[in-house]
């Protein structure tokens, strides 16, 4: 993915040579470039040091965040200015600065956040809209996501909807559920695309029936935007274009301690430095050597950097085809290609169409304007997009060294084994010819991968076929795989055998026999897949046969019919753009407009967070004295510790000192619950990742690369992995939990049919974009600390460190301004690294920073808890359930955590919303070494639900009876008893669902859905309508409390604390809302600083979904204490303002400040008597999803989903939309995406956005409607309100259960029917093998036992 090759050497400013190795020559050249308008002339810059780095550390503008460091969340991304002066414009592109490095920026104008805007100055149009239309909830990802939009508009000041969608592949946001954002840029685009969602009433809209009277469709207004005028934008820096043009060829030399870094400054120069350090390294993008660098400890010497050389840029036009500079960046060759498919004859194009088919699934947009054509070849990646259609083409690459020049073809002997090529390493890639087609020749490219946008490949292939004239026989065919071998590969054999055929029926048989026995794969393969990976070679083969037949019909040549039905098979996947419905019930008539409950209002901070001004842990300047930790990690699954050597460590610059066990001066022994871990590991390591020691130094840098130099020697034990394994071994915690309610044996005897099932749901990182951070700065005296800290957690991060620290609990202050989300991944983990950086802290008395790199979190701080559950059910010929038996196996990890209450929440909902009257569950906890699992939005509840929906399906599919009307008989009613045996009231499921199925318009759909079903062969549709019930409260009842502090200042100015924290959720948003209508005051008076343990303290964590009901009502009750207070002013003085109440009041020495308290009541369950209210109420929901598959490829689409929720009264409606779109999406990820991969020694595959994939925004549903629920007020909740946070999650199960429905219609074809285990997530490997049919069974998996897997399902 890069500009890549072997290389050499180094040289000056005047062209003469320097031997770097020895240091010899003069010193460093001078770096100049720009920083939003502002001259930026470095004397000594570090080739190691990123963009980024300088950015946040040099320059302090912090607006720009670290997401990942290597290119695939789109947090860091910038847009970088060039004057090309021979052809005399300006380039803007968009760039991912965490792997930009400082070195390649000469003669550039980079722009930030920051230089487009400010709350204080003025925002930018960009920035305004993504606020304005609540596209920014934790905000962390919000700058990146401005910044590829502004790019684009530089660009192209009137983009289509499809420009933007293109320009955001390669940003994620783990918050939002994307709709919002889109919806706010739509309104800069030329097409405005798909629905109006209500905006453009009127005659002609999809929505203007149907709708009631007080429900509304807008969540913002678009006339409030301020007018987008691309004449105003920030202009090119005089200086820098003078400079450009000015700019003579040199040679740039960039020193560092272990770098060298130059930029040649002609090709003669570069083909010297070549030849004479034929082992450096060639960078263009640096998206292969910046990775390599950053997460497998490379070190190269001397890099050299030929961007800029004229040759190695040039587009040349031959009469063959066209000839691209091998430092032609991606975009680059995917401008000039679209320009030759609109200009030249169609039949010349086919292979331009293939390389165009792959760049738009390539990477990102940040990724494709860096990374350059000859480093994708030379990278030799097995699994590059673009290998294989240079190979199956017939590509010409001309190689030069400074001896001269030779021309190789990429064939089958260019590449000879994983990562090599027949490029001798003084030689330099100059540049790629790519062919025209001949008439006869047809080419296709293909890609599969886990996720379409910005994913690395499973299997690539291009196949080209070229015909004897006006036949259809074989004259020439290449078929061209990647992610079948070490290296890309040709299916040479086969190609052999097919030559001289006819394209027909006989030769696909052939040709699938034959490249199943020649793309085989060792079962131990790393990437694992395997009988997914060989069966795809033989589906992607049928496409092309398919594609090629259609083809040569159409230039009248006689060939084979294939039938209507197959056609689907070969249609290209192109996404719609998406379009979307919100709806929510108006505030009643006559209700104040200062009266914000209830109304859309805008994310506090939104517009903060979309300037770079909002500070996050990390932002926060650097203190004078201030160290930074790196923390040393096992290695091992399990193992007892021989020695740690710490000598190199010592020897690295920088470094300050090493932090062990015995540094601890409290209690090393912590944990959430029980003690059951330790802050350092003391002798014994029981999972990878397992933090060991630190080392602390002066940079991030050094303290990183003194921790890499750490030798620790170990002597292992065996490890237990998996939940099977766990099971084998009888490795539990303990207690079991039961909750059992009526007569099993009578229940089962009562029923008809008996059926029996399992299922496995994987684990899932939460990859919130911000990860952990702590900040500790020792206060000097008493043993006091201040810790900065991104958790949910501030009293429990309090707690633990005082124990550590072994001080009181009041000398330790956690204050949390935000966090750049959380999900309950910072709920009680954070404390495994705020506990080690307060040691360090303690130790040298001076501020210590450290914040996780993405691997890092990813490694140590543990996710959502696999499960594996087992059921046996008992039901009716009418699909009535009478009676359930399920066990619950969840892999909890290294120490148990908040793993019970995580089990109790999956077993409070193990009915889902059915009622069942005779039922049992049980849960087990699994003592395995991996890192230990943690809460995570839903808290087991999904799990739980999950197993519920599948045996729900397996009694449809028993009975032959259609799902959503055997859920529908099940639903519970009104006074019924759940399981733990409490009263269901107020319910409001039966509700939800006939909305759901009225407005996705059900019947409709499925009726749809059965015709295409008939009519297509190799694509399903599929529908399902989900429940869900989740119960609202702490299971722990102590936690069901919260404070709240509100100081009312002289001025009329309002301080308000509460024990909640912001994590994106709009939770400090919802509090001024509610302190604003008790007070009657404006919210612009209001103000959250932070959330501290010194102005509220004993908080319960920010989570269980309750923050709103418990922290709103704690502020009612401050609020309404001060209410009292004012009164008589207020009735003394009617006429007056809130200031001059507040100042009688003040003069009349009353308290203007109040701390308020609630605690929910009448709760308390017992799990021996199976008694007690253990919710305080429920929130309910329904949704309908339609799904397509591919059956050849595993692949889907998400077509639809129509989602209505109870949320009771909505305090926000903007807030709580957003909440449920953003659950949605997180839960479509849990259910269809989202793998964490594991080795059978425990160690963690998936450690970033490269391996694993969350969700982008080409997997909303095309058509996305949410709908809270009308006119149901909840008594037990702030002004009639409900919890929202967690509860929506589930109803992506809906998407899964569309996806098993359509995997049933595949299966019908097949011959076979009935219920069949779909493990979760739904991934394209598990679609594909469920749909059975000619090719899988060509490729049978080996048996297990046989081989060693390269990853196990934990």
């Amino acid at each position: 993915m890069e500009g890549t090759q072997q290389t050499g050497s180094a040289m000056h400013t005047n062209g003469t040579t320097a031997d770097p190795e020895t240091g010899s020559g003069s010193r460093s050249d001078e770096l100049i470039f720009f920083v939003n308008g502002k001259k930026i002339v470095e004397k000594n810059p570090d080739p190691e040091m990123t963009l980024l780095t300088y950015l946040r550390r040099q320059l302090a503008l912090t607006g720009t965040k670290l997401g990942c460091a290597e290119g695939g969340c789109g947090a860091c991304t910038v847009m970088v200015s060039r004057y090309q002066a021979p052809a005399r414009r300006l380039l803007h592109h968009a760039v991912n600065a965490c792997l930009a490095p400082l070195c390649s920026l000469h003669l550039v104008a980079v722009t930030t956040v920051e230089g487009i805007g400010s709350v204080a100055r003025k925002l930018h149009p960009v920035q305004e809209r993504i606020s304005l239309a609540h596209g920014s909830q934790c905000g962390f990802c919000t700058p990146g996501i401005v910044m590829s939009m502004y790019a684009l508009l530089r660009n192209n000041a009137t983009p289509k909807m499809a420009d933007v969608e293109e320009a955001f592949q390669g940003n994620l946001c783990r918050c939002t559920g994307y709709r919002p954002i889109l919806d706010g840029f739509r309104t800069m685009t030329k097409d405005g695309g798909g629905c109006c969602g209500g905006r453009g009433r009127g005659q002609g809209c999809c929505m203007t029936n149907g709708k009631e009277a007080d429900e509304v469709s807008t969540l913002f207004n678009a006339s409030d935007f301020t007018p987008f005028d691309p004449t105003q934008e920030v202009i090119f820096p005089p200086e820098l274009m003078a400079l450009s043009k000015g700019q003579r060829s040199q040679t740039l030399c960039f020193r560092g301690d272990r770098t060298t870094w130059i930029q040649p400054g002609n090709l003669d120069q570069f083909l010297e430095l070549k030849w004479k350090h034929p082992d450096s390294k060639v960078v263009v993008g640096n998206t292969e050597v910046g990775i390599e660098v950053k997460f497998k400890n490379m070190v190269y010497p001397v890099i050299l950097a030929p961007a800029f050389i004229p040759e190695l840029n040039a587009v040349t036009h031959t009469d063959d085809g066209i000839e691209f500079g091998a430092a032609c960046t991606l975009s680059h060759m995917g401008a000039v290609l679209r320009k030759e498919v609109e200009t030249l004859p169609q039949h010349q194009t086919q292979v331009y169409l293939a390389i165009l088919e792959q760049l738009h699934w390539f990477a990102g947009a940040q990724i494709r304007n860096v990374a350059a054509i000859g480093g994708n070849i030379m990278t030799a990646s097995p699994i590059s997009d673009l290998n294989p259609v240079f190979m199956a083409t017939g590509c010409r690459l001309t190689l030069m060294d400074k001896e001269g020049c030779r021309v190789v073809r990429m064939d089958d002997g260019f590449f000879t084994g994983y990562r090599k090529t027949i490029v001798r390493p003084q030689e330099v890639l100059v540049s790629v010819h790519v062919p025209h087609s001949k008439r006869t020749q047809f080419v296709s490219a293909f890609k599969l991968s886990r996720r379409r946008e910005d994913d690395i490949s499973i299997v690539t292939a291009a196949m080209s076929v070229t015909f004897s004239p006006q036949t259809n026989v074989v004259e020439e065919l290449m078929l061209s795989y990647g992610g079948m071998a070490a290296s890309t590969q040709l299916a040479t054999e086969t190609a052999k055998r097919l030559r001289g055929r006819s394209w027909g029926e006989e030769l696909l048989q052939d040709a699938c026999s034959s490249l199943a026995e020649e793309m085989t794969l060792d079962p131990s393969a790393p990437g694992g897949m395997v009988t997914y990976r060989r069966t795809l070679a033989l589906s992607l083969f049928y496409k092309f046969y398919l594609t090629v037949l259609q083809k040569l019909r159409l230039q009248g040549v006689s060939v084979e019919e294939a039938g209507p039905e197959c056609q689907s098979a070969i249609q290209e996947f192109r996404p719609e753009t998406a379009s979307s419905v919100q709806l929510y019930q108006a505030v009643p008539e006559g209700q104040s407009q200062d009266d914000v409950v209830g109304r859309p209002m805008m994310h506090l901070s939104a517009m903060k967070q979309a300037t770079g001004e909002a500070v996050y842990c990390d932002d926060m300047p650097l203190y004078e004295n201030e160290l930074y930790l790196a923390l040393i990690t096992s290695s091992k699954a399990h193992a007892t510790i021989r020695s740690v050597d710490v000598s190199e460590a010592e020897r690295c610059p920088g470094f300050v000192c090493c932090v062990f066990a015995e540094d601890v001066p409290g209690s090393n022994a912590t944990g959430a619950i029980v003690h059951d871990e330790t802050v350092l590991a003391d002798g014994k390591v029981t999972c990878v990742g397992h933090i060991i020691g630190a080392v602390v130094a002066d940079t991030q840098l050094h303290a990183q690369r003194a921790a890499k130099a750490v030798r620790v020697q170990y002597e292992e034990l065996q490890p237990i992995v998996t939940i099977q394994e766990a099971i084998a071994a009888q490795s539990f915690y303990h207690p079991i939990r039961t909750i059992q309610k009526g007569n099993m044996e009578a229940g089962f005897k009562q029923a008809d049919h008996i059926l029996e099932g399992e299922m496995h749901i994987g684990g899932q990182e939460h990859f919130y974009l911000e990860t952990n951070v702590t900040l500790a700065v020792p206060r000097g005296e008493d043993g006091e600390m201040e810790l900065f800290v991104s958790t949910q957690a501030p009293t429990k991060t309090q707690a633990v460190v005082a124990e550590v620290l072994d001080v009181p609990v009041n000398r330790v202050v956690v204050r949390v301004k935000r966090m750049g989300g959380g999900f309950g991944g910072k709920e009680s983990r954070t404390t495994i690294l705020s506990s080690v950086v307060a040691v360090a802290a303690n130790k040298l008395k001076r501020p210590v920073r450290c914040m996780l790199d993405r691997d890092e979190d990813m490694l140590i701080t543990g996710g959502r808890h696999p499960f594996y559950g087992t059921y046996k059910v008992g039901f009716l010929s009418s699909g009535k359930v009478v009676a359930l038996d399920v066990s619950y196996y969840s892999n909890v990890g290294n120490s148990l955590d908040l793993s019970l209450s995580i089990m109790e929440r999956a077993l409070f909902h193990m009915e889902n919303s059915y009622s069942v009257a005779n039922v049992r569950g049980r849960g087990f906890l699994c003592r395995t070494n991996l890192p230990s699992n943690t809460a995570f939005r839903g808290f087991g509840g999904p799990q739980g639900m999950m197993i519920a929906e599948s045996w729900m399906t397996d009694v449809a599919q028993t009975l032959g009876r259609s799902t959503e009307e055997v859920r529908r008989l099940n639903l519970y009613q009104e006074g019924e008893l759940t399981p733990y045996n409490q009263v269901l009231d107020r319910l409001t499921l039966d509700r939800c669902w006939d909305e759901c199925l009225s407005r996705s318009g059900y019947e409709q759909r499925r009726a749809a859905i059965d015709l295409h079903n008939r009519q297509n062969r190799w694509t399903k549709r599929g529908l399902a309508v989900v429940p869900t019930k989740f119960g609202i409260s702490f299971t722990a009842t102590f936690l069901n409390q919260a404070g709240a502090l509100v100081h009312i200042y002289t001025d009329g100015s309002v301080l308000l604390t509460h024990g909640g924290t912001e994590m994106g959720q709009g939770l400090h948003t919802k509090m001024v809302q509610v302190a604003s209508r008790v007070l009657g005051i404006p919210c612009s008076k209001i103000h959250i600083s932070e959330t501290s343990t010194n102005t509220v303290p004993n908080t319960s964590p920010t989570a269980a979904s309750a923050s709103s009901d418990l922290n709103g009502a704690a502020v009612q009750n401050a609020c309404a204490v001060l209410v009292k207070r004012l009164e008589p002013y207020r009735t003394r003085n009617p006429t007056g303002s809130w200031e001059d109440w507040v100042k009688a009041a003040y003069f009349d020495r009353v308290n203007l400040s109040a701390n308020g308290f609630f605690k929910t009541p009448d709760l308390g369950y017992d799990f021996n008597s199976n008694s007690g209210r253990v919710f305080n109420y429920f929130t309910n929901g329904v949704a309908c999803s339609e799904v397509e598959i591919d059956c050849l490829t595993g692949a889907h689409k998400n077509l639809s989903t129509t989602i209505v929720m109870d949320v009771g009264h909505s305090l926000n409606p903007a807030i709580d939309i957003g909440q449920v779109e953003g659950a949605f999406m997180q839960g479509l990820g849990l259910f269809t995406l989202e793998e964490l991969q594991y080795s059978p020694e425990g160690v963690l595959l998936t450690r970033g956005p490269g391996s694993y994939k969350i969700p982008a925004f080409g997997d909303i549903p095309t058509q996305l409607t949410v709908s809270l629920l009308r006119d149901a007020p909840n008594d037990k909740a702030i002004f009639a309100s409900k919890a929202v946070g967690e509860p929506p999650l589930f109803l992506a199960s809906s998407v899964f259960f569309a996806i098993k429905d359509a995997i049933s219609a595949a299966r019908a074809e097949s011959g076979l029917s009935g219920p069949f285990r779909l493990d979760s997530p739904a991934s394209t490997e598990r679609i594909r093998i469920a749909c059975s049919d000619r090719f899988t069974k060509l490729c049978p998996p080996a048996e297990a036992g046989t081989f060693r897997p390269w990853s196990v399902q934990v």
